[in-house]
């Protein structure tokens, strides 16, 4: 219950941020990308700004024990680049460049009553349920042919 009730309140403060910021708005995320056109370089310094503290963050958090609700702490050990992760970065990407949306602006935009945020967070959910399918089956079959 206590991490169900800090998850919603860190949400709330990441969905907040986002908002304040703009990048809900997919117009302003676009012009971001737009660099001979209408160029927006707030989302630079969104991005920037959100880099600092979490390395900032981190190193105070990476000097306990222990996460507080956890009994460790759970960091990636794979560090190197494959094929599944050089893919879904570029269709990230893509999708991104098009839609002007991402998944932490997309979320707090249903709240905003975007309705494109809607087309988008269900396409979302379709590409990540077809994601998952495809990748099971693959992983499926390399284990049968070995």
């Amino acid at each position: 219950m206590q991490r169900t009730i800090l998850a919603g309140i860190i949400g709330l403060v990441f969905g907040t941020g986002i908002a304040l910021s703009g990048m809900a708005n997919p117009a302003k995320v676009l012009n971001f990308f737009d660099l001979a056109g209408t160029w927006d370089p707030s989302l630079a310094f969104v991005m920037g700004g959100a880099l600092l503290v979490t390395a900032i963050g981190y190193r105070f958090v990476l000097k306990r024990d222990k996460p507080v609700l956890e009994a460790k702490f759970n960091l990636p050990a794979n560090r190197k680049l494959d094929v599944p992760l050089i893919a879904g970065s570029a269709v990230f990407g893509l999708g991104w460049g098009i839609a002007g949306f991402c998944p932490g602006g997309a979320i707090p935009a249903l709240g905003l009553g975007e309705a494109s945020a809607w087309a988008f967070v269900g396409a979302m959910l379709v590409g990540i349920f077809a994601a998952r399918t495809v990748r099971l089956a693959l992983e499926q079959r390399a284990t049968q042919s070995a």
